[in-house]
């Protein structure tokens, strides 16, 4: 089951250690975004399988890069995994009035975050 995983997150240090993990440990094809902006390019041009989309950024915060990926014909179906560090009971009520695959608080485990992916992705197609 190769996957094709696209993460947008402003922290290079996450960008690089979550696609080590993905790469490593699950064997499949991994594109980073710094951005929402980035990240929507490439979504749109690269269509993967799954978004792993962090909450707070600049610019184009996480939830208004979600709504931009649910607003267009292309990218509406993708799975959009939420990568946040915002865990609290308000923060996760608000999520789950949205149409997101998952929430995966950080920090995660780089050991399991792979199998919870699947898992979640098992779910959602």
């Amino acid at each position: 089951m190769n996957k094709r995983i696209l993460i947008i997150d402003d922290e290079a240090d996450i960008r690089e250690a979550t696609q080590l993990c993905l790469e490593i440990a699950k064997g499949w094809e991994v594109l980073t975004a710094s951005s929402g902006r980035e990240g929507l390019e490439k979504a749109t041009a690269e269509l993967p399988d799954a978004v792993l989309l962090d909450v707070m950024m600049p610019d184009i915060d996480g939830l208004q890069t979600f709504e931009r990926l649910q607003s267009n014909p292309i990218t509406q179906n993708i799975p959009v995994i939420f990568l946040t560090a915002k865990a609290q009971t308000v923060d996760r009520r608000q999520f789950t009035q949205l149409a997101i695959a998952a929430v995966i608080t950080k920090p995660y485990d780089p050991l399991t975050l792979g199998d919870q992916i699947a898992e979640i992705l098992s779910i959602h197609q």
